[in-house]
Parts: structure tokens; sequence; C-alpha cells
């Protein structure tokens, strides 16, 4: 199956077709609502499922980056996920897509991991206790991934995940694209007297280094809930801080996990992704580094796009049919 984003166009993800013609045409049932978080804010949350016949194998809970949200690119892998048998959900966090909150302003990401949690949490328990499930992110959304997963001793088995995938994860920012120097210094002073200008500078726009594609990089553009604006200084200084707690505690990463990473990424360090796949503990692991490949992997030419997918959607069936026949085995000794 073809990621759908080869049927996009440079204006819209769905091409030619309406959003309800494009579920249908993929055959996936689609549904969103908003639910309220724990500081009073809305949240947009999706799901997308496979219509009969494909059967169900697991449930992927998906987490955006920055700037990102769950209903532009983020959707169409959230359709070519579920088009090969997982129900899939997503969250827009605060202040991204349809959610309430200041523009792309994230000053504390263990807020946003709390968000993710209540609400992946109540979806697998209400709607698919005992499927197997897995986490699927992108950039910012791998920091905030691998976060998740270390939170699963406090309350297991609840809240375990069986797999997580990190595409172009955020386990450190590329020195060709923070702040030059001596502005990444000067964060911590901005951070508090301007928290929430947008006025940290960048190497680059974020569309124009993360897309390969200049169609796409239009469609990314094109996306009516896409910020271009610059990083808040607060912000900013939270996404540093995060990257340098996480390379602290590689180590505590026991989760199976696969990681697909461009190796000409010039956003999140390549390199950063190989010290989590050598320093991390876990006994099932997976680093795909794709030489020439971009921050969006999602953003390159269609035989790209449909290496790097075909890779996740077979690590992800997998795995899954290896959960389900370990319980199985499990269930059938007791």
């Amino acid at each position: 199956m073809k990621h759908p984003v080869s049927e996009a166009n440079e204006s819209s993800p769905f091409g030619s077709l309406s959003q309800s013609e494009f579920y249908s045409h993929h055959s996936v049932a689609h549904n969103s609502e908003y639910i309220t978080n724990s500081r009073g804010l809305k949240l947009f949350t999706q799901c997308w499922s496979p219509l009969p016949p494909t059967t169900i194998s697991g449930v992927v809970c998906v987490v955006h980056g920055f700037t990102g949200e769950s209903s532009w690119f983020v959707q169409l892998t959230a359709v070519h996920i579920a088009k090969n048998g997982f129900v899939v959900c997503a969250i827009d966090h605060q202040g991204h897509g349809y959610s309430d909150g200041l523009i792309a302003h994230v000053p504390d990401l263990n807020a946003v991991v709390d968000d993710c949690i209540s609400f992946f949490d109540e979806f697998r328990n209400q709607h698919h206790l005992g499927l197997p499930s897995f986490l699927y992110a992108e950039s910012l959304g791998g920091a905030i991934a691998l976060l998740i997963t270390m939170r699963d001793g406090e309350k297991a088995p609840k809240r375990k995940f069986d797999g997580v995938v990190l595409n172009g994860a955020m386990c450190g920012i590329s020195e060709r694209f923070k702040p030059p120097w001596p502005l990444e210094h000067l964060l911590g002073i901005a951070a508090v007297l301007i928290p929430t200008w947008p006025v940290v500078p960048t190497r680059g726009s974020l569309p124009m280094v993360a897309f390969k594609e200049e169609w796409k990089r239009k469609l990314a553009i094109a996306s009516p809930k896409r910020p271009l604006i610059r990083p808040r200084p607060a912000t900013a200084r939270e996404l540093m801080r995060v990257c340098k707690e996480l390379k602290g505690r590689f180590e505590e990463v026991t989760v199976p996990f696969l990681i697909v990473h461009g190796g000409d990424d010039i956003v999140c360090d390549p390199a950063c992704v190989e010290e989590l796949y050598t320093r991390s503990t876990s006994k099932d692991k997976t680093l795909k580094i794709y030489p020439g490949m971009w921050h969006q992997l999602v953003g390159e030419p269609e035989e790209n796009v449909e290496e790097v997918f075909g890779d996740v959607i077979q690590w992800l069936k997998t795995r899954a049919e290896g959960v389900t026949d370990e319980k199985s085995a499990t269930e059938g000794g007791a």
C-alpha cells in the first residue's frame, strides 16, 4: 500500500478529494472530539480505524512535533497506519493545531506529556484494552514519547506500551539549526524577560530545511494551523532543556523501538539518536539512518517515502504479531 501522501498536492493533503471522500477511498473510519485537560484547556483529538474486512491487530498513538498538528501531514501517516490494520489516535498539543493555548508555545513539556498520557490511557482503556499498543512519534514528539515510556514504571502495566517508532526524533537539536552563538546562551535571560515573544532566530525556516520536495514544502506552509513564526524564548529554552535531560537518561530507555532518521537531517541531530541506540538498555532496538534524507521523511521523493514507511509498517506488524503470540502462549499455559 502506498503512503497517501502520494495523492496529495501542494494545497491539500487530500488531493482532489474532499476529506470524507478521502477516508472512504482508503476504507478508513474517522472520528474527532475535544477533551479538556487538567489545566482547563480544550485539546483536539482524532482517531482512525480500518473498515472491515481488515482485521485490527493493534493500537498506535501518534505524537506530533513542534509546530505540527494531527490534521495535515501526520494525518496522512495515521491513515496509512490504519489501513494496515491498526486503530490510530492522535492529540494536538497545547498551542498547536485546533487545541487551546498560545500558538507554538510549550513552556513546560512535562505538561504536554501529562496530556498525552491521560488521553492515550483513556483511549486504550475505553476502546481497545488488551490489544498490542505502540507510540509513533515525529521530531519533538519523539522526546515526548520517550518521556512517556520512562514513566511506565510508575503505573505499569496500565501505561505500558509494546514499542515506539521514533521518526526524526528530537534527542538533540543540530548545531546547524540552533540559534547562532551567543544567542543560544542568552535564552535564559530572554525566557525571563520576554518569554512569549516570537523572536528567537534559527538557521533557516523549518519547512525549508525539513521537506526536501518543493511541493511538499508548499503543502506544509498551506496548512491553516501551521505557525510560521520564530520560536518563543521560553519554548526554545524548554526544548533545549528536554534534549539535555534525555541525553542524561538514555540508559532508562527499555521499551522496544525503531528509529528512522534522515542522514542529512539538519534539524534533529542524527548523532543523538545513534547515541540513544547505543546507550539504551532495550533488548529490541532497530536503527535505520537513511543516507541523504532530510528531517521530514514524508517530505522525501516517493521512492524514499515508500522505503521508510514500508520499514515502519513492517516493524509495527511484526511486533504486534509477536505480542499477540506471546499473550496467547501465556494464556494457554495458565
